[in-house]
């Protein structure tokens, strides 16, 4: 028979619902969202003891003290399990959902009941609405409403109607005809004859058809959690696609429970309004004989006032508890949405913690590729931080990108394949997975059926490969896959498994990755964050965060371990302990422009730091004096020439200096005085002495060059301080090694130095001038270092700090940060360079703008716990 397409006439239809109805979609998202946001406000604002006493309360109003004792320790075990606020959230969307559907469906039960008609033509629609597969209707709901609370909601109200609408017709029509007659015969009104004569009679049956309407109403706000709802069924959906049964058993008593509590009310109301149920329940009482006492009912007024003291004394308690303080973020929304894949959960974990520090208030919801695109395109989640591309999210990627912002990449570079167990020696690339469907048992294990990588395989891979007819693609998820691998490769069985990289399963198992030589799976992606159309102009400091935020393979790989370990629902706390392992990420991560600093242990305490007008003494020792103030200290700075230093430095005048160059440079001073001094360690490593030339001076390139050049160069060189270590190792070894004992070696300082070269450079004369590496110099002008075949400078230095004897007993929070601290060539090039552009007398200003473009770096010198 011909395809007829009714998917695409729906389809169709659906489209041009969006493109004609997008005001009517609009205002009811509107309506609900704020009676949602609302209702959630109320149940989420208390504290749970104060609730539970509310519901217990009214436990005991409608069934008696024993349903009231065990409504209070059915929730205090939900609190106990941490599923509170999930519950709440539940319960919310389940009232407003239910509300709404009484609303719609009782008028139209009597609609029907009154009129044949209108009952004849609503019955195929009920019998549509309660049939269809509930997931289905989750699917215009996205598209109509995006992801989150509404399209869950929606789909609720749709899949929950028929039963309310079917029961109300069905409890009017059951009414006694006789009296319907004997009420109009005495001329009574229809609409007082439907108030008064029938609803009343039909209560007990419209009241169940209500309670069915719950119990269906909470059944779909679980499956409700795969397009981002709130509440138990994301606790469910997640616990499903990590098969965490811990989990999935925990979010599923929170709903048993909340199902009994809800279903019992409801039940026990329906004896408290109905005339029948009243009558009813006045015969069960007086059969309890001695046991009455247990099933006493507080009056209605004494159960109110109970409820509006507890909800008071909640209301009190949750405005007095109120936060006042002012954070960057404002208490602004963020809304991230993520795969459940390792390094999508932990990354996002990771923004949700730091913009929390930053004062936003993030939501994490765990989505599945297509819906989490869909709703990042209408605008619902503001980022994802796991977008695979060019090739896995491709698809999904050229179908939205023009709703999209790229932030830009992460992570860089990653892989997709397919993996099997080392033991499985004969199998090396996807070529020689053919013929052997049997020994896999026909199946290659797959992750989520909407994962890009998925779509590859199937569409691309297994026909290059030949593979297509004998291997099946199981799709599951990839907590399932990962089940799947464990298990097999604890019985040493063969399984094939699609896989990425980076992934910790090739860290726990060994797996050969199997090679594609045809290209097949594409050249690599990055990982890329990835906002809404417009996010950066409405957060501009977080996208801008997120544009140069970068994690490396190890850092990626220890927080997706972190992550792990804390466990399902806890991967907040996994962060934290991540982020307490490496101090200072998260001003790294999101430098804030207020920052507040911590105070040492030892703040007020007042160490001499002594140091020589060398740039990089004067660069790091103006960097501790500012770090140190932020800690609460107050350093004392002094600059000496190198021979008073250390003499100040043994005999306790001076407590530390940074700028120790040893073992050769300054060995002659570390010999006269190391009996009172302190190492505390090398900060830089490894130095070199040396003389430098522009490079425009063609034909030296060593010191036997210079020796040649000698007229060029006007018999001189350029020196710095007379006693430093390096010129009397010029004078004393290196020039008469090299003949260089003719050349008259000028001794100024440093900046006399460093003025000469400038000029000359500007004028592109010959100039040899003596130098060190590290030095800001290199960067600014083109030189050569000339090479020392003889070694005559000697080894090469590292860069000490050096202390008195009584440093580390006077200072020893300091001496801990200092045995911890190092500095990169980049690091101490780029702060000598902000100190020069600050100019003389403003070192601080230069330190502060390296300090900000170094976001963390404090925290990182100097952790205070």
């Amino acid at each position: 028979m011909p395809r007829i397409n009714v998917g695409s006439w729906a389809d169709t239809c659906v489209e041009w619902l969006r493109h004609h109805l997008t005001w009517l979609f609009d205002f009811v998202s509107h309506v609900l969202t704020d009676m949602y946001n609302g209702i959630e406000a109320v149940l989420t604002a208390p504290h749970p003891l104060l609730l539970m006493g509310i519901f217990a309360v009214l436990a005991w109003w409608l069934r008696g003290l024993p349903a009231a004792v065990l409504t209070f320790a059915g929730f205090a075990l939900i609190d106990s399990i941490q599923q509170w606020e999930a519950t709440m959230q539940s319960l919310a969307l389940v009232l407003v959902a239910c509300i709404i559907t009484v609303v719609v469906a009782v008028p139209l039960g009597i609609w029907a009941a009154r009129n044949r008609a209108v009952g004849g033509a609503l019955r195929p629609v009920l019998d549509l609405m309660q049939t269809m597969p509930a997931m289905v209707y989750l699917i215009p709901g996205i598209l109509f409403f995006g992801i989150g609370v509404m399209p869950g909601m929606v789909a609720t109200i749709i899949f929950s109607m028929p039963p309310a609408v079917r029961m109300t017709e069905l409890g009017i029509r059951q009414v006694d005809g006789e009296l319907v007659e004997a009420a109009e015969a005495f001329g009574t009104h229809p609409r007082r004859t439907l108030f008064r004569v029938q609803l009343p009679l039909a209560l007990p049956t419209i009241m169940a058809g209500i309670n069915q309407v719950i119990m269906l109403a909470l059944s779909m706000v679980v499956i409700a959690g795969m397009v981002g709802a709130e509440g138990l069924g994301s606790s469910v959906y997640n616990a499903v696609s990590s098969v965490n049964v811990a989990l999935g058993f925990e979010a599923g008593l929170a709903v048993v429970i909340l199902a009994m509590y809800l279903d019992r009310m409801t039940g026990a109301l329906n004896e408290r309004v109905s005339p029948l149920g009243r009558r009813a329940l006045a015969k069960a009482q007086a059969a309890l004989g001695g046991l009455k006492f247990l099933y006493w009912k507080p009056a209605t007024s004494v159960a109110m006032a109970g409820v509006v003291v507890l909800a008071l004394v909640a209301g009190g308690l949750n405005v007095f508890g109120k936060d006042g303080a002012k954070t960057d973020g404002g208490g602004r929304p963020i809304t991230l949405g993520y795969v459940n894949w390792d390094e999508g959960k932990a990354t996002t974990y990771l923004w949700k913690e730091i913009l929390e520090q930053r004062g936003f208030k993030p939501k994490a919801q765990a989505l599945e590729a297509g819906a989490l695109f869909t709703g990042q395109a209408r605008g619902d989640v503001d980022v994802q931080t796991n977008a695979w591309l060019p090739t896995t999210h491709a698809e999904y990627y050229k179908k939205y990108k023009d709703k999209l912002e790229d932030l830009g990449a992460w992570y860089d570079k990653t892989s997709l394949e397919i993996a099997v167990p080392s033991y499985m020696k004969d199998i090396k690339t996807l070529d020689d997975l053919k013929g052997r469907a049997g020994e896999f048992g026909g199946k290659i294990t797959g992750i989520e059926p909407g994962a890009g990588e998925m779509k590859i395989l199937k569409g691309k891979v297994l026909g290059d490969y030949g593979l297509d007819g004998e291997y099946k693609v199981a799709e599951s998820s990839t907590a399932s896959m990962l089940t799947e691998l464990d298990r097999a490769y604890a019985a040493k069985k063969p399984i094939a498994v699609t896989l990425w990289s980076p992934h910790w399963a090739y860290d726990k198992y060994d797996l050969t990755k199997l090679e594609d030589p045809k290209g097949s799976f594409g050249s690599g992606d990055s990982l890329h964050l990835l906002g809404r159309k417009g996010f950066a102009k409405d957060e501009p400091q977080v996208a801008k965060w997120m544009k140069n935020f970068h994690l490396d393979e190890k850092q990626l790989t220890s927080l997706e371990n972190a992550v792990k370990s804390a466990g399902e629902g806890h991967e907040q706390d996994g962060v934290r302990t991540w982020l307490k392992k490496n101090p200072g990420l998260v001003d790294t991560f999101a430098p804030s422009a207020n920052v507040s600093y911590a105070k040492g242990k030892d703040a007020g305490a007042a160490p001499n730091i002594g140091y020589p007008a060398w740039d990089e003494g004067i660069a790091t020792t103006c960097l501790w004096k500012n770090v140190l103030e932020k800690r609460g200290y107050k350093p004392t700075v002094r600059n000496l020439d190198a021979g008073p230093m250390w003499t100040g430095l043994s005999s306790g005048q001076i407590d530390v200096e940074f700028d120790g160059w040893l073992p050769v440079a300054q060995k002659q001073y570390w010999d006269q005085y190391k009996d009172d001094l302190v190492d505390v360690g090398a900060w830089y490593d490894k130095t070199s002495l040396e003389i430098a030339v522009p490079s425009y001076v063609k034909g030296v390139k060593t010191l036997d060059d210079l020796r040649e050049h000698r007229d060029e160069f006007k018999g001189k060189i350029i020196g710095i301080e007379p006693g430093t270590g390096e010129m009397k190792r010029l004078k004393s070894t290196v020039a008469p090694a090299y003949g260089l004992e003719d050349f008259q070696v000028t001794e100024a300082g440093t900046s006399s130095m460093l003025a000469e070269l400038d000029r000359a450079y500007a004028k592109k004369e010959p100039i040899a001038v003596v130098l060190w590496s590290p030095h800001w110099a290199y960067s600014k002008y083109d030189l050569t270092k000339l090479a020392d075949p003889q070694h005559t400078w000697g080894d090469n230095n590292q860069i000490k700090t050096l202390g008195h004897k009584s440093f580390p007993e006077k200072f020893p929070e300091f001496n801990g940060w200092l045995k911890n601290w190092k500095m990169t060539p980049d690091e101490l090039g780029s702060l000598e360079k902000d100190i020069q552009d600050a100019g003389k007398g403003h070192e601080n200003d230069g330190v502060e703008k390296w300090i900000a473009d170094h976001p963390g770096i404090v925290d990182k010198m100097a952790p205070v716990k």
